[in-house]
């Protein structure tokens, strides 16, 4: 029966990653294992690396996550992204054909009787003013149609070059200010009203019971193959082990 919901983020497909190379395999693999009983999954941002929709053009190293996210939407499963700062520039793609919900920003709505709250988390640093500045840019609608005027080759290419700038993220751990802003962040959260606040984007998996509620990040899928599920109103972190059991990750 179909009553758990999973998250999962961070597996910034497309690109090569040392030490993340079985990263697609394992997740096809979890996406399959997950079937059965997934309710909700929620795709919380940078599932792909580096994301730019074309009318007539989907990149192929994608065709098999994307087949894969279409079976797990026509068994039954109630899919949710939420846009992260890789994968900002979807359009009507992934909802009308492969069967998912965007959410532009977040998701807010009760699951399992639980006020849920679930956010890539790129912009819960309200201080970085250069990321508030990069988020507004790359986010408007006209300039990303002005960037679809590029041939694929040029724009998925030139797309690649960016995001390989600002690659260092993915070997290195955020420092302790930066996650402890994230923990006041997700606090005030959850002091508007929300029980679990689920995020991504530091790359740390975290589950910690604020005072006002429970905070769940994600961690990543690079090499962790780090996940959250939900079942009875309660969360937990998970790592995914191919061809194992799924093993309750320890802090």
């Amino acid at each position: 029966m179909k009553d758990a919901a999973y998250f999962v983020s961070d597996a910034h497909l497309g690109i090569p990653i040392s030490g993340g190379e079985d990263r697609e395999a394992a997740l096809l693999d979890f996406f399959r294992e997950i079937s059965p009983r997934a309710a909700r999954l929620f795709i919380v941002g940078d599932l792909f690396d580096f994301w730019i929709e074309y009318r007539r053009a989907i990149r192929p190293d994608y065709f098999r996550v994307l087949a894969a996210l279409a079976d797990l939407a026509r068994s039954g499963t109630e899919i949710h992204y939420c846009l992260g700062n890789h994968d900002f520039a979807v359009g009507p793609f992934l909802e009308r054909t492969i069967g998912i919900t965007v959410h532009r920003d977040d998701f807010r709505g009760v699951v399992q009787g639980k006020r849920l709250y679930v956010t890539h988390g790129d912009d819960l640093r309200p201080g970085d003013r250069a990321n508030i500045i990069l988020r507004a840019i790359l986010r408007n609608r006209v300039l990303q149609a002005l960037y679809r005027t590029l041939h694929p080759n040029i724009g998925v290419g030139l797309g690649e070059f960016f995001s390989r700038l600002s690659r260092t993220y993915l070997i290195s751990d955020p420092s302790p200010e930066i996650l402890g802003i994230y923990r006041e962040s997700a606090e005030r959260l959850l002091e508007a009203g929300n029980d679990i606040v689920v995020a991504g984007h530091t790359h740390v998996p975290e589950l910690r019971d604020l005072p006002s509620g429970r905070y769940c990040n994600t961690g990543n899928w690079i090499r962790r193959y780090c996940y959250g599920m939900m079942e009875g109103g309660e969360i937990g972190l998970w790592t995914h082990h191919p061809g194992r059991s799924p093993q309750p990750l320890q802090f």
